[in-house]
């Protein structure tokens, strides 16, 4: 027996999230005590700790106490806080209608399966017993996927709220020094990381409580009704991914080609009627898209965990605290982060440049270390020494360390794929330099060799996946890369808070420029952005990753519970599957591409348009028209995130009501293979453009200053190359692991339908 109750667990889970729910608004108290309104009377506003007065009276030479600019930020802030706001509520709006009309989909598909009878049925896996009938089980479903989807959504807006609380707070905090203002993005960043990952845990854990009041002794009824929640988390992060990477990019885009390009002025200029879009975007598309995404991740390896695992010897014993061991792990990754995030907060102050990347790249090393002991106390107090796990009709004998394994291994898979991601993307290796340099003869090679890197990038990343999922299969099975995605997902949230650390760096970078600070802090926050574009590339990089072991280990729960025993490639139903499937990332990378092409062709007009049209607006005499910008990225966005969302949501749907679930199985595999890799290359190719760009304009090295400076040709080709990564690394790259999860989760969802009525044409 395991040496922790039932008891024990259903007191440890909520407690761990209550901490790190407790722990975000720590955070968000700390980052909220740095005052952006300007404060009459002269003293000083924040009397932080150490030093307080020293801070002020070192740089009182930057006019620390200057009214003007502290309004003004405040009111770039306001300015970029409601444009996202109100982006997002329409775009909910949008995506409420379509959940509704899925929810009742859902009920309408799975409780045909028994003809919507009432009475209890024979279980799928155990014909002796009676379960609880398919009406419940539709009624459920739809349930938790309405859970699910609202978790997504607010995750991701308490996501944008926090940061665009942090921006201007970060700019403040710059003039003070890089330390001061490195603390400020990462606490924030740390609110949304912990916020996200104690939300998720707290929402799954108690959702499986009520549902057992009803369910009772049938968990497999229950933990099937729960995959609902993964259905909904991921389907919000499709659209709010796709929405939000169009709108970014629509405006990124706009604003460089006109103002870098062709009129030659910096970044986050304000003369730039599309720069209050631009920072916007980063903050709909980086931080709301990434919570909702990586919370979707999350939702659904701990869905299938549990699916598997309802029907090995934890859900045939009732061994309630084994059967919680997925949401045991994400419970122990709550208190390991909290400790890392401290590191970075409170145990050692960073004070120059230069210590600022390896200050986040510690906090993965730190996570992982710890997290690697916390799951083998874990695995040795939660877990019998010995179970079975189901494997395609049969049941596999595991060990405990077996199982400690393989989670180990999803989570130091997650460690390599995010430090070959950093070498591949950040401006202090050869890669990056090496795509720099090229930019010597132009923008076409810039492209060639930025191509050539993402290509390359693929290869390390895609043995570590294959290593993981041969390792854990070989030990445990479905469950084993269940939970070796649940692994590297462990550490959720300092992989969110370094990730939404860019975004806020980046925005702070921009209110600097808008708001006319000196060259000074804006070398400050430009070190901040350059490290977050990098810490972004890795974060993309864990999203990739964890979505091939999530969605594998979807698709075995989904071919269980369809009751394949095996997929057979060389039938020809499997086959066409597997050509189609591999075809669709695709069709919906085309999709997302063009739509950011044709919204960022507007902007340009646009954005010419004013410059040519508004007297004095170059000089810097009148101002620009925000607004209109801001209007065109929002009505894009939200017209072109129909059609990509729907491909994704129709394709199993149509496949596995027409064709069954042998070709549905082949679509599957198909797109998970080659979504993975394009994917990869696309974020990778993206990230590497943008820091060959900044390390040109940085002119750190003596090579970098032969290429430089800002306007130069070889500048220029980089500028290119930057713009043409926007829409790969922002939208296509991102989206693409959704749309790998989502298929397959909605196939679990799915599978009793397509199971009893699938497969018409072949059935004619």
């Amino acid at each position: 027996m395991a040496l922790l109750s039932d008891l024990g667990t259903e007191i440890v889970i909520p407690v761990c999230a209550v901490i790190g729910i407790a722990f975000s608004l720590f955070q968000w108290y700390l980052v909220s005590r740095v005052k952006v309104k300007p404060d009459h009377g002269g003293e000083p506003a924040a009397k932080n700790g150490k030093n307080g007065y020293g801070d002020y009276l070192i740089d009182e030479e930057e006019s620390i106490n200057d009214q003007n600019v502290v309004a003004k930020c405040a009111e770039i802030q306001n300015a970029i806080s409601e444009g996202a706001t109100s982006f997002l509520f329409t775009e909910y709006q949008y995506v409420g209608i379509f959940m509704v009309a899925f929810a009742v989909l859902i009920f309408l598909f799975l409780g045909s399966v028994e003809g919507f009878s009432t009475k209890s049925q024979a279980c799928t896996y155990n014909k002796d017993k009676l379960c609880k009938p398919a009406l419940a089980t539709a009624l459920f479903s739809t349930i938790s996927f309405v859970l699910g989807a609202i978790t997504s959504v607010l995750s991701g807006f308490f996501g944008m709220k926090i940061a665009t609380y942090a921006n201007a707070r970060t700019t403040l905090e710059a003039r003070k020094g890089v330390g001061k203002a490195f603390i400020v993005a990462f606490r924030s960043g740390a609110v949304m990381g912990f916020l996200l990952a104690a939300n998720g845990l707290l929402v799954l854990y108690i959702t499986i409580n009520v549902f057992k009041i009803y369910y009772g002794e049938d968990w497999e009824g229950l933990f099937e009704a729960i995959t609902g929640y993964g259905l909904g988390g991921s389907s919000m992060a499709l659209f709010g991914r796709v929405g939000g990477g169009i709108y970014t990019k629509a405006a990124d885009v706009g604003a460089d080609l006109v103002g870098k390009v062709e009129r030659n002025i910096p970044e986050d200029d304000p003369r730039n009627p599309a720069v209050i879009a631009d920072n916007v975007g980063d903050n709909v598309g980086d931080i709301a898209g990434m919570g909702s995404d990586l919370f979707g991740s999350y939702a659904e390896a701990s869905c299938a965990a549990l699916v598997v695992a309802s029907i090995s010897s934890f859900g045939l014993t009732h061994d309630f605290t084994a059967m919680c061991y997925p949401l045991l792990i994400s419970s122990m990754g709550i208190l390991v982060c909290l400790i890392t995030t401290l590191f970075a907060t409170d145990f050692f102050e960073i004070k120059a440049v230069k210590e600022i990347e390896p200050a986040l790249k510690k906090q993965l090393i730190i996570s992982t270390i710890l997290m690697t002991v916390g799951i083998a106390i874990v695995t040795w107090t939660c877990l019998p020494s010995s179970f079975t796990i189901f494997n395609f009709g049969a049941q596999k004998v595991v060990k405990n360390w077996e199982l400690f394994l393989c989670v180990c291994v999803g989570l130091w898979a997650g460690l390599i794929i995010g430090f070959v991601t950093e070498y591949y993307t950040s401006n202090a290796y050869s890669p990056v330099q090496d795509v720099a340099d090229s930019c010597r003869t132009g923008a076409a090679t810039n492209v060639i060799f930025g191509l050539a890197l993402g290509y390359k990038s693929v290869i390390i990343p895609i043995f570590a996946i294959a290593v993981s999922i041969f390792v854990s299969f070989s030990f445990a099975a479905m469950y084993g890369i269940a939970v070796a995605a649940l692994g590297m997902l462990s550490t959720i949230a300092t992989g969110l808070a370094i990730d939404a650390y860019g975004p806020i760096s980046d925005n702070a970078g921009g209110i600097a420029e808008m708001a006319g600070m000196s060259h000074r802090i804006r070398e400050r926050t430009d070190a901040l952005d350059a490290a977050g574009n990098t810490t972004a590339a890795i974060g993309k990089g864990f999203a990739i990753g964890s979505a091939a072991l999530v969605s594998l280990a979807l698709f075995g729960a989904f071919v269980s519970r369809a009751g394949i025993t095996k997929v057979d490639v060389l039938t020809p139903k499997v086959f066409i599957g597997l050509l189609v499937g591999a075809m669709l990332p695709y069709w919906f990378s085309a999709m997302t591409m063009k739509s950011v092409g044709s919204a960022a062709l507007k902007m340009v007009e646009e954005v010419r348009r004013q410059f040519n049209e508004i007297p004095g607006l170059m000089e810097g005499t009148a101002k620009p028209d925000y607004a209109t910008c801001v209007k065109i990225s929002t009505d894009a966005s939200l017209r072109e995130m129909i059609p990509p969302g729907a491909l994704v949501m129709l394709t199993p749907l149509i496949v596995g009501t027409f064709f069954g679930v042998e070709t549905l199985s082949g679509v599957l595999a198909g797109s998970l293979i080659s979504g993975v890799q394009i994917a990869i290359s696309a974020s990778n190719t993206g990230g590497a453009w943008d820091n060959a760009k900044k390390y040109i304009e940085a002119g750190a090295s003596e090579h970098a200053r032969t290429l430089g400076p800002k306007g130069s040709e070889p500048h220029k080709a980089a500028v290119i190359g930057d713009t043409i990564g926007d829409p790969l690394k922002d939208t296509s790259g991102p989206s693409l692991n959704i749309l790998i999860k989502l298929m397959a989760v909605e196939s679990l969802v799915f599978a009793p339908f397509f199971a009893t009525h699938g497969g018409l044409l072949f059935k004619l």
